[in-house]
């Protein structure tokens, strides 16, 4: 079993380094960094065209055609840079930019619930007595196997109307999906527990909650963020099906996956309505998961090194005696130590 130890400041350093230097995981940040700013400013973007999410055009559809936009690219133009939505005429570039605030905000949302409610339950579990660590494991395990698809389909459509439908998806997918964070936590505060310091902490006097915050909850951080940065991604997912089978955002609030439930009935007679949000849904997905990836090696080297093992670069980079040759390699067994 790999042993515990506590994450130093010296080891988040070559953490930091070790993630700067992957092309893959920089270029991921900076995808995600241009995505947020363009969400936060959509007002501003959205003004500097002329436009807005909501105006409609009649001008600009073809409703002999059934209301299919008119020119090529579905209607773009100088004054609609990414054409216009079919059937309606709204502006295409406004309502990815404020589709992609609702869906990143629920995105988000529901992974701050899940991570907040995961660490509750798993330090409760890890820190509990045998009875209590059994109860919540057997909880979780009965949760795990109900079906949340189906749960989360009939939440939001007994709801009422006028609950704020993004508030909704975000509790919605945050409250039944919290357990993979919980075993996280839970099992790795079982091994933390043995550890001198926190037992130490435990003989002294300290509570429960003292010694989560001071003595686990720093070593919890690594695991935490880097499960959460897997989770981001499938929480878009989510909404993005929620909304496509018609009980995520309703109209006329702009989200990718509300975009792409509409589309699927115009994909032949205008293939840009189903493209644009399918393709900004693909590269998020892709760029949070090739971060959260590189965060995962970065802030565990022995995980690195074992998906090196067999690799060219693995045999190349180390001795006959397995010792490691190159400089970043010895660093990165000093961080192990």
């Amino acid at each position: 079993m790999t042993p515990v130890t506590d994450t130093t400041p010296r080891q988040r350093g070559s953490a930091w380094r070790r993630l700067r230097q992957r092309p893959a995981a920089v270029a991921s940040a900076a995808v995600l960094l241009a995505l947020v700013l363009l969400a936060l400013g959509a007002p501003l973007l959205a003004a500097l065209e002329g436009q807005d999410p909501t105006t409609y055009h009649d001008d600009l559809i073809d409703s002999a055609r059934g209301g299919v936009p008119l020119g090529p690219y579905g209607g773009i133009s100088a004054d609609h840079w990414l054409g216009v939505e079919p059937g309606t005429g709204r502006d295409m570039f406004a309502r990815l930019l404020y589709g992609a605030r609702v869906s990143l905000l629920i995105a988000l949302g529901a992974t701050a619930v899940q991570v907040l409610i995961g660490l509750v339950v798993g330090l409760a579990a890890g820190l509990g007595n045998r009875v209590m660590d059994q109860v919540l494991s057997r909880f979780t395990e009965v949760l795990t196997a109900l079906p949340m698809l189906v749960i989360a389909i009939s939440l939001t459509a007994i709801v009422p109307a006028d609950f704020s439908r993004p508030l909704l998806l975000v509790l919605v997918i945050g409250l039944l999906n919290w357990f993979g964070t919980s075993r996280i936590v839970r099992a790795r505060t079982l091994a933390l527990k043995k550890l001198d310091h926190v037992a130490a902490a435990r003989l002294g006097g300290s509570g429960p909650l003292r010694v989560a915050r001071r003595e686990l909850l720093p070593a919890l951080a690594a695991p935490v963020i880097t499960y959460a940065a897997v989770l981001v991604p499938g929480n878009i997912v989510v909404e993005a099906s929620l909304s496509f089978l018609g009980i995520g955002v309703k109209p006329p609030t702009a989200s990718w996956g509300q975009m792409l439930s509409t589309a699927t009935t115009w994909f032949r007679a205008d293939p840009t309505y189903v493209l644009l949000p399918a393709g900004c849904l693909l590269v998020t997905v892709l760029a949070f998961t090739v971060l959260g990836d590189a965060v995962r090696t970065a802030l565990d080297p022995r995980e690195r090194s074992r998906l090196r093992v067999g690799t060219r670069a693995g045999r190349t980079g180390r001795s006959a005696d397995g010792a490691p040759k190159s400089a970043d390699a010895s660093r990165e067994k000093e961080a192990l130590v």
